[in-house]
């Protein structure tokens, strides 16, 4: 199912009559610092590895992606990105009701679809600035076998700590926690907050290189969890799920610590600086709400003479895609979410919400920001 994602930067660029390039995608989750152009002149150099297959089961970068993360290789599967284990997730373990923590991902939501999983959502308040209630989770999950949980979650950027996390696993030890940490490398001090080292048997660890390396076309994503959960996962996994080129990369980024290590420490520190500008340049001209975040966008409510679909056509007339929040279970059409760029294209982006507030608002142009 392809129904529940963002915008689609060929069609407006076939709409506008320019090159995909020239759009500036701000719906999508990826590092504006990236890709590392050491990863791309090593991938540059070794485009032959697509003359043979791929390593059928991807052992070699599960062998080097467990000694990056000090887990055990057998408790280690590579994907074809995360969301082909979201969906292969359910089958595998022969769930039969979800509780999804939301608003957050859709395909946790049409995974469970897929494989005819009954799921509910419980969804965080907006007044929490949607931070998950841990005793609420815990009271609805008593009744699910699985449950989805994005920390930093997808669109909100709420997060929450590691020991709240391994204190709602441990106290539900027949139901199965799937952790998405997809976006875990934006925030501060990430491995403060990761579960990928926990040894609890009912909780599945998510973890994406697409959006910190920008590098989603490649399709990588891995998954820690017990060996014996691993083999269910395993029974309908299918061979060469990881290409060549995706092998190559992983290898290259998970023997190189020091420059990526240094590249997503340069990563937050940008993200957090352009996202507090941006904050309070929203916040003192306009009346949009900026929720805090934890990952490398911002969700935002729109004052009440605005909608998303009013602006998300407005900032497209101008090339610029965001995100229209609106078929996110538990949000409308009062939410956008605007993901990061680089600080000129950040900028841009800000003056067009601010102008087409004030033009709302009957105060006319607003001053660029600087």
């Amino acid at each position: 199912m392809i129904t529940g994602h963002g915008g689609n930067i060929y069609e407006l660029a076939q709409r506008l009559g320019c090159q995909p390039s020239e759009i500036i995608d701000m719906s999508a989750n990826v590092n504006p610092l990236g890709p590392m152009p050491e990863l791309m002149t090593h991938l540059q150099a070794n485009l032959s590895v697509i003359n043979a297959l791929p390593e059928v089961d991807a052992g070699g970068i599960i062998q080097t992606f467990s000694r990056f993360y000090n887990v055990a290789p057998d408790q280690v599967m590579a994907g074809n990105g995360t969301t082909q284990l979201i969906y292969l997730i359910p089958r595998a373990i022969g769930a039969r009701r979800a509780l999804i923590v939301g608003p957050t991902y859709s395909d946790y939501r049409d995974a469970c679809a897929m494989n005819r999983v009954a799921c509910e959502h419980l969804i965080c308040r907006e007044a929490d600035d949607f931070v998950p209630d841990m005793a609420a989770i815990e009271k609805k999950a008593a009744g699910a076998d699985l449950v989805f949980l994005c920390n930093p979650n997808n669109p909100t950027g709420s997060m929450v700590s590691r020991e709240a996390i391994d204190a709602l696993c441990r106290a539900l030890p027949k139901t199965m926690f799937v952790i998405d940490e997809s976006y875990l490398p934006f925030a501060s001090q990430p491995e403060k907050i990761s579960m990928i080292t926990t040894d609890l048997p009912n909780v599945m660890v998510l973890n994406s290189m697409s959006k910190a390396f920008r590098i989603p076309g490649l399709r990588i994503g891995f998954v820690k969890a017990t060996p014996a959960l691993l083999e269910k996962l395993r029974a309908y996994t299918l061979p060469w799920s990881v290409n060549s080129l995706a092998q190559t990369a992983v290898s290259w980024l998970m023997t190189h610590p020091k420059p990526v290590g240094a590249f997503l420490a340069a990563t937050r520190t940008m993200l957090g600086t352009q996202k507090n500008d941006i904050r309070a340049t929203l916040h003192s001209q306009t009346g949009i709400r900026c929720f805090p975040s934890a990952a490398s966008f911002i969700l935002m409510r729109l004052p009440d003479n605005l909608n998303a679909p009013m602006v998300w056509q407005h900032m497209a007339n101008h090339g610029i895609l965001i995100r229209d929040c609106a078929n996110f279970t538990g949000l409308d059409e009062s939410f956008i979410r605007m993901s990061m760029k680089k600080e000129a294209q950040n900028y841009r982006a800000t003056n067009l919400l601010v102008q087409f507030c004030r033009h709302h608002d009957g105060k006319g142009d607003a001053p660029h920001v600087h």
